[in-house]
């Protein structure tokens, strides 16, 4: 299992998680969803308590991951295949332009 902590501008909005068997879901945090309850990360997953599950990166996240020759340029550094999504995501989206950014969770810190 794989896990990133989502942050909508600089508020920890939720956490998105790739299991074992490749589903991915996303979750908001409560705390998000009290104080930001019409702050959505996109249109197409309005603020909710109720988790967002797919079998595919859900295209807020994927349209995080560089293309084209930074894909292979990033592929190439961090060794990661450029179909595996969650993990170009994780390498590569904490320092995003836009207002959502992806930060890695790794298995000792916790959520």
């Amino acid at each position: 299992m794989r896990q990133g902590k989502v942050y909508y501008k600089d508020y920890l909005a939720g956490i998105i998680t790739e299991s074992n068997e490749g589903e991915y879901v996303f979750q908001y945090d409560k705390n998000y969803v009290r104080e930001h309850p019409k702050e959505f990360i996109t249109f197409t997953m309005p603020v909710t308590e109720k988790p967002y599950t797919d079998k595919r990166l859900f295209p807020i996240f994927d349209g995080l991951i560089p293309k084209d020759w930074l894909l292979e340029i990033a592929s190439k550094n961090w060794k990661i295949n450029s179909n595996d999504r969650m993990g170009l995501q994780l390498a590569c989206c904490q320092n995003c332009m836009g207002v959502v950014s992806v930060v890695p969770i790794h298995e000792e810190d916790g959520a």
